[in-house]
């Protein structure tokens, strides 16, 4: 059984993006279960992950993510965002993003802190 579970969302604008860089780097995330929100779970399952996938984001998606991490079942979140959109389902965004900074798990919002999530060899370690 994988020890550490991230989760996947992405914005409309950026499912692409994060498609892509999970395939960039499938080994490092092969190393860990995946949960994810409907189509940006399911997009990332088409290429060959396995995946958990929860409700779309605008359908609760997000708050189910951000009660994992209440409940300690998540260790970290690729969330690509959409900056420039308006999105009905704000509030639980926010609430999501609050709840990784509570919690202090990692959140990668772009390709850049992405990377640096990627980049930390001691966050798929067993003692964390």
């Amino acid at each position: 059984m994988k020890s550490k579970t991230i989760a996947l969302i992405a914005h409309d604008g950026k499912k692409e993006a994060l498609v892509s860089f999970v395939q960039e780097h499938r080994a490092w995330f092969e190393q860990f279960h995946l949960v994810g929100t409907g189509t940006t779970g399911g997009q990332v399952a088409n290429t060959g992950f396995e995946v958990e996938r929860l409700a779309s984001g605008p359908l609760g998606g997000d708050a189910q993510i951000a009660a994992r991490i209440t409940e300690g079942h998540v260790h970290a979140v690729v969330f690509f965002r959409d900056p420039m959109g308006k999105h009905p389902h704000e509030p639980d965004i926010n609430m999501l993003l609050r709840q990784c900074d509570v919690h202090n798990i990692p959140l990668a919002t772009n390709v850049a802190s992405a990377r640096l999530l990627v980049g930390d060899r001691a966050f798929g370690q067993e003692n964390d």
